[in-house]
C-alpha cells in the first residue's frame, strides 16, 4: 500500500540517469530549504553510491524555483552552469525595510506612500538597468574573514561591505498593488535581488523589502522542466528496489 502512495507521487517522466557519469538535475528548490537541503537529500538518496553533488548557484531558503544539481564527473563543470545569466520573477513590499531585506527578519522602518505614482514606479527601475554596482546585504552567504555575513548579522555585528559588480539586462514592472509590486529581472551571475530591490526603494526615496521570489531561468535551462525534489527522490529510491 505504502509503496503505490509513494510511485503516485511521481508525476514526471524521468530518463535512465546515470548519476556516476555524471547528471544535471533541474530541480524546482521548496520554500524555506536551503540550496545545500536539496544537495543533501538527492545525495542522501543515492546511497550507497558516493557521489560528488553540488550545485550551480545558490537560492536564499525564502526564494524558490529552479536549482541546478550536478552528479558525478559533471560537477566538474559547476562553475561555468553557475556563471550563466539568471531570470527571476518576485514581489517586493514599498513603504518597509527589513534588516535582511526580506521576511527574514521584521520590519523595522515604515514610510508613507502618499505622493508615490505608478509614473514614479517604473521610471525608477533606469538607473538599475545594465552594468551597476550593489553591496550584499548583511544578512548573506557571502564570507568575510572566513564567516558568512549571516552568521555575523545574527549576532548584532557590522561588517564593512564590499561594493560588486553586477549586470541587470531587464528590470520590469509586472503589476502595481501598492504596497505590493510584482518584478522581473534578468541578470549576471552574484547579483543579490534583495539588494536591488532596497535600493530601489531608496530610488524612490522611500523603503523596499522582497516578499517573495522565484528563479524561472538559468541559462538556457528552464524553471518548466524542473523536477520536484520529492518526485526525484521517490523515483531514485524506487529504482533501487
Amino acid at each position: 500500500m505504502s509503496e503505490g502512495k509513494e510511485e503516485a507521487t511521481v508525476t514526471k517522466t524521468f530518463p535512465d540517469f546515470n548519476f556516476a557519469e555524471g547528471e544535471l538535475l533541474l530541480i524546482n528548490k521548496p520554500y524555506k530549504w536551503t540550496s545545500f537541503d536539496v544537495v543533501g537529500k538527492i545525495r542522501n538518496s543515492l546511497k550507497p553510491l558516493k557521489l560528488k553533488v553540488g550545485h550551480a548557484g545558490t537560492l536564499d531558503p525564502l526564494a524558490t524555483g529552479l536549482l541546478i544539481i550536478c552528479t558525478g564527473k559533471l560537477t566538474k563543470q559547476i562553475d561555468t552552469f553557475q556563471a550563466e545569466e539568471k531570470e527571476y520573477t518576485g514581489t517586493m513590499v514599498l513603504g518597509a525595510t527589513t534588516p535582511s531585506f526580506d521576511l527574514e527578519t521584521v520590519v523595522d522602518q515604515e514610510f508613507s506612500l502618499e505622493g508615490i505614482t505608478e509614473e514614479a514606479i517604473y521610471g525608477a527601475t533606469a538607473p538599475f538597468v545594465g552594468d551597476i554596482q550593489q553591496y550584499p546585504p548583511a544578512h548573506s552567504a557571502v564570507k568575510v574573514n572566513g564567516e558568512r555575513l549571516y552568521v555575523k548579522a545574527r549576532r548584532g555585528e557590522e561588517t564593512e561591505l564590499r561594493l560588486r559588480n553586477v549586470t541587470v539586462s531587464a528590470f520590469e514592472i509586472t503589476r502595481i498593488a501598492l504596497p505590493e509590486i510584482d518584478f522581473r529581472i534578468i541578470c549576471s551571475k552574484g547579483t543579490y535581488i534583495r539588494s536591488l530591490i532596497s535600493d530601489f526603494g531608496k530610488q524612490l526615496n522611500n523603503g523596499a523589502y522582497l516578499s517573495k521570489l522565484t528563479r524561472t531561468r538559468s541559462g538556457n535551462f528552464l524553471l518548466e522542466n524542473a523536477f520536484e525534489v520529492a518526485d526525484l527522490v521517490n523515483y531514485i529510491r524506487l529504482k533501487k528496489q
